[in-house]
């Protein structure tokens, strides 16, 4: 078996010629470097991760569904540990198992839905929640992201928004995306706003809008950590259904 580096961030492994395995690495948005092997035997994983991790600046990052425990135990050889648990929930949307169909946000504060929002104001809401965030714990420990384009604008399309408003600023958004089913993809609020209810408020107006569209459930992503938002999802009767795992090197 050869190990060959065929571009600056991609390596085939080649057994009489044929290809019979790969490696990649990437930069997320957040500037980690996070790889990945495409390998059917172990042998050939092993050979291909010794030849990335030789070459490549540390710290590496991986992500791997939990229950492959053979692929988990690959990258532990190749020398990850686990870093973070992330757990992925199914949730309801029907008010009546969520118990949300009397949740009203605070006095002062409307639901803006998707589509309706100012860009602006929306901007710089989404600006400001991951400004706070980077200053305490760091983006990097939110599960959601969303690639930034090249001048550095992370709402992507603003009509996947809705928002918590006041008159004159956002308070706090939720983004929903649908492909297939669903997905939560990101539910945040102003840290001086928080437990006033604004998230649940959000989150009872997302579900409600997916509901009435036809939608039993939507998923999420939270990271294990994150108690309030786990009690925030579990106490609505959401359903851990898999997680996984990011590893370090």
């Amino acid at each position: 078996m050869v190990i060959t580096r065929v571009a600056d961030r991609h390596w085939h492994a080649l057994d009489d010629d044929r290809v019979v395995g790969r490696g990649y690495a990437e930069h997320r948005p957040d500037g980690r470097l996070f790889v990945c092997v495409d390998a059917w035997r172990e042998a050939t994983f092993d050979r291909l991760a010794e030849a990335m991790v030789a070459e490549l600046p540390e710290p590496l990052y991986t992500v791997v569904d939990e229950a492959d425990v053979e692929l988990t135990a690959c990258w532990q050889r190749a020398g990850f540990t686990i870093r973070r648990r992330e757990w992925e929930y199914a949730v309801p949307t029907d008010p009546r198992t969520t118990g949300l169909e009397e949740t009203l946000p605070p006095s002062g504060v409307t639901i803006v839905p998707a589509g309706q929002a100012d860009e602006g104001l929306l901007r710089a809401v989404d600006r400001a929640i991951r400004d706070e965030v980077e200053a305490t714990v760091g983006w990097q420990s939110m599960p959601a992201e969303v690639i930034p384009r090249p001048e550095g604008d992370t709402i992507i399309d603003p009509s996947k928004y809705a928002v918590a408003a006041t008159p004159d600023r956002y308070l706090g958004l939720i983004r929903v995306v649908t492909v297939n089913r669903p997905r939560i993809g990101l539910l945040a609020v102003r840290t001086v706003e928080r437990r006033r209810g604004i998230a649940r408020a959000l989150l009872a107006h997302a579900l409600g809008t997916l509901h009435r569209a036809g939608f039993a459930e939507a998923s999420a992503e939270v990271q294990e950590l994150n108690h309030a938002a786990s009690a925030l999802f579990e106490g609505i009767g959401a359903r851990p259904m898999n997680s996984n795992l990011e590893l370090v090197r």
